[in-house]
C-alpha cells in the first residue's frame, strides 16, 4: 500500500507486481530486500517500465518479459533496472550505477542495465 503496488502473482521462487511509477517499484524492492536481509534471506529485484497487457488477474507482454530478464542479471541484495527507468525517475533522489550492456534472453538487441546505488533511496 505504501508503494502503491499491486501483487500480480507468485512466480515460484519470486513475485510479480505492478506499480503506478518506477520510483515506487524501486523503493518497494529496496524495502523488501532490506527487510528480508535482516532475516538472512538474500533477495534481488528487477524493474522495467513498459507496455503490459491486462489478462484477467495476470499481466503479460514484452514489458513483463524484459523485467524478468533484467532480474536474471541482478545480484543478491540489488535492485537492477533497465535503461528506460533512470530518466523516468529524475529528481527522485535515486542514484544509479551503470552495469553495462547485456543480452537479455528472448529479447532482441542488448540493453544497458543500471543498479540502484545503496546511497540512493
Amino acid at each position: 500500500d505504501q508503494h502503491r503496488g499491486r501483487w500480480v502473482k507468485s512466480t515460484g521462487d519470486g513475485a510479480l507486481a505492478t506499480f503506478d511509477g518506477p520510483a515506487r517499484a524501486i523503493r518497494c524492492g529496496q524495502r523488501i530486500i532490506e527487510r528480508m536481509g535482516l532475516l538472512g534471506v538474500d533477495l534481488r529485484a528487477g524493474v522495467h517500465t513498459g507496455e503490459c497487457e491486462e489478462l484477467d488477474d495476470d499481466i503479460g507482454g514484452i514489458g513483463v518479459h524484459v523485467a524478468a530478464r533484467v532480474l536474471d542479471h541482478a545480484r543478491g541484495g540489488e535492485v537492477l533496472v533497465s535503461d528506460t527507468v533512470p530518466s523516468l525517475v529524475a529528481g527522485s533522489g535515486l542514484v544509479f550505477e551503470d552495469r553495462g550492456e547485456h543480452e537479455l534472453k528472448g529479447i532482441s538487441g542488448s540493453r544497458k542495465l543500471f543498479a540502484v546505488s545503496a546511497g540512493g533511496s
